[in-house]
């Protein structure tokens, strides 16, 4: 709904007229999510290769006290995703935030929402593909096709995935979250059973002592934890995509409480319980960035195979996450056409109701990431990696500034909270908000890749104005002709 159309439903009184207000991106949806689906998505965009793969150097550069960034990190993703499902349950959307951004901030609000959604994800596609090449030359079948083959192979099989079925996405990522799953819970019990039995690893027995004896839960200070915040938050990316799969559910009213509300165990046990455990079987310095953190440990234990198991591992969190970026940006980008901010063959849906034309321009882009990685093999992976993180932090602020205006409109009696909300209001927003941007500031600190990142922020901001001026009067004519049918 355009800005104008909802100013005047605000000023209307509570009446038949003041109903919540609809998403034209909306129409045409089918329901075929089921609760399963759902709640996998949630945990499938709670794990990732920011654990399997990521937490290894980070815990060579932060020590044990990686456990308590990830703590404080997944707090605040909590909130972010607690908000959203406030904003869900008072309207159920495809277009999720953007549709929210549009109702609270205007259309220049959900236009700058979405294309920084579309740089996270079709940046982190190209990580994505890039990953996958990457782990499937770890194995010697692969080993002489060119990387960006594989890149390519990769892009073809979940395009086509996402453009079949709503419900094909949906399973396949619910068969991608039980591998993760089952792949922690399995190396949990392991890493239980070497601490209850005293097993040595690596030569060291496990337990506090390899803490307190390689320089504590701090070794290297606290710069080092500061400094991995920023790779922590983008290790939580996705989570935001149980508002986009609500609006293809039978009853989110039922479901996303139950998946939002589960986010904050599974962050404790998953993440927090996974580090402690790899921080009480091994010093920090063992592990790499090279390796996932879960094959040091196996490894120096005997395990056969335990590289080829979390490379595969690994590789399914990849195509995982490829898979939740096409599926999101496909509805996020028709949410916007429908208002005239994105081109208008991102509306376009298939037989299948599969908005086809946003899915495609997302793989457009990867596909210029197939291009980086015949190019540049060695950093595609790190430079599309930080500026995906940009997108990231920008959605997640927009997420709580939208929910710090639908509580104001709240308390102004222009429209009704549901009962599943975000405790704390407005503080715990405000708070939010200056964590993550204090985040993006800490990039900074980090002269060889995040202040060159930091540098492109007016490159995307000026980007964003020159787009902006260039749709202005499509999106005011698409705006006018909706006002026009609400008034008749």
């Amino acid at each position: 709904m355009s800005k104008d159309a909802v100013n005047t439903a605000a000023a209307t009184p509570r009446t038949d007229a003041a109903q919540v207000p609809a998403d034209a991106g909306d129409a045409g949806y089918s329901k075929d999510l089921k609760p399963r689906h759902v709640n996998m998505i949630a945990i499938g965009g709670a794990i990732g290769t920011g654990l399997f793969l990521g937490a290894g150097g980070r815990l060579h550069n932060a020590g044990p006290a990686l456990a308590i960034a990830y703590l404080v990190c997944g707090i605040f993703a909590f909130f972010v995703v607690k908000a959203l499902g406030e904003l869900v349950l008072y309207r159920p959307s495809s277009g999720s935030f953007v549709s929210y951004a549009r109702e609270f901030l205007g259309e220049k609000g959900a236009y700058v929402a979405g294309w920084m959604y579309f740089l996270n994800w079709s940046t982190t596609g190209i990580a994505d593909i890039t990953a996958i090449a990457l782990y499937t030359h770890y194995w010697s079948l692969f080993t002489d096709i060119p990387q960006w083959v594989l890149a390519l192979i990769a892009l073809a099989v979940v395009l086509a995935v996402n453009l079949i079925s709503v419900k094909i996405f949906g399973e396949m990522e619910f068969w991608f979250s039980i591998i993760k799953v089952a792949t922690l819970v399995g190396f949990m019990l392991i890493g239980i059973f070497l601490l209850a039995t005293q097993h040595k690893v690596g030569g060291q027995t496990p337990g506090m002592s390899v803490i307190t004896e390689n320089g504590g839960v701090f070794p290297h200070g606290m710069m080092p934890v500061v400094l991995v915040m920023q790779g922590v938050i983008f290790a939580y990316a996705a989570l935001e995509l149980v508002g986009v799969a609500a609006g293809e559910t039978a009853e989110p009213e039922k479901v996303v409480p139950r998946a939002v509300n589960s986010i904050m165990w599974r962050v404790g046990l998953f993440y927090v319980g996974s580090v402690v455990l790899l921080a009480l079987l091994l010093p920090g310095s063992v592990y790499s960035a090279d390796q996932s953190p879960f094959v040091t440990v196996l490894s120096k234990i005997g395990i056969p195979a335990a590289g080829d198991v979390m490379n595969l591992v690994v590789l399914t969190a990849a195509m995982s996450s490829l898979n939740s970026g096409l599926y999101s940006t496909g509805r996020i980008l028709r949410s916007m056409a429908m208002a005239g901010s994105a081109p208008n063959f991102t509306a376009r849906m298939n037989r299948s109701q599969v908005p086809y034309g946003g899915i495609l321009l997302t793989c457009a882009v990867c596909v210029l990431g197939v291009g980086l990685n015949y190019l540049v093999p060695a950093q595609a992976f790190e430079i599309v990696l930080n500026v995906a993180s940009l997108g990231i932090i920008s959605t997640w602020v927009i997420i709580m500034i939208c929910h710090l205006v639908f509580v104001r409109r709240a308390k102004a009696g222009l429209l009704d909270r549901p009962t599943f909300r975000l405790p704390g209001s407005p503080v715990t927003e405000i708070t939010t908000i200056v964590f993550l941007l204090a985040c993006l500031g800490m990039m900074w600190n980090d002269p060889a890749v995040g202040r060159k990142t930091l540098l492109l922020v007016p490159v995307i901001a000026a980007m964003l104005v020159a787009g902006w001026f260039g749709i202005r009067r499509r999106v005011s004519a698409t705006a006018d002709q909706e006002l026009s049918q609400l008034t008749k």
